[in-house]
Order: C-alpha cells, then sequence, then structure tokens
C-alpha cells in the first residue's frame, strides 16, 4: 500500500509532537540543560538507593517544608529526609 503525501506529513507531524511532549524541559533558561530520559533519571535514583515514597500530608506543612528548602537553598526531598531521620531517632 502507497501512502498519500498527506497522509506521511500527518504522520510526521504526529510523530513530532510526540516527541515534543514527552521529553522533559531543561531547567529554565537552559541553566544545566543536561536533558535525562525518565528512564535514566529513575535508574540514577535506584543506583543511589532512592525509592520513591508518595504521603499525603495537610497544606500548611507542604508550604513550611518548602519554604525551610528554600531558605536553605537544598532540595525538598533531602530536607524532608533528613527531618524524617531527626524524627525516628
Amino acid at each position: 500500500m502507497s501512502w498519500k503525501k498527506t497522509d506521511l506529513e500527518r504522520l510526521k507531524a504526529a510523530s513530532l509532537t510526540d516527541r515534543v511532549t514527552k521529553s522533559s524541559a531543561p531547567e529554565r533558561y537552559g541553566k544545566g540543560s543536561a536533558i535525562v530520559s525518565r528512564k535514566e533519571q529513575r535508574e540514577l535514583e535506584r543506583a543511589q538507593g532512592l525509592v520513591p515514597f508518595a504521603v499525603k500530608l495537610k497544606g500548611e506543612l507542604v508550604k513550611r517544608l518548602q519554604d525551610k528548602a528554600q531558605a536553605e537553598g537544598r532540595p525538598l526531598n533531602e530536607v524532608a529526609g533528613e527531618l524524617l531521620e531527626k524524627a525516628l531517632r
């Protein structure tokens, strides 16, 4: 079966749109724009011993955690992990 030119163009456009929507955006204004796929990121985190852990917290508590992380200039994951370590000792 031969493809019509319009069908080929539509397929190319769909492919391009799919690639754009699935790619991760680099950090703001291209700083540190080494793009890592989600799969590679999961593998890197697994190698570091990190495990995804979802919890539901009250909004006020989350805001306080975010403020603390921003004030210290550290990622939220580090701050939350440190606070959990202290609480569990």
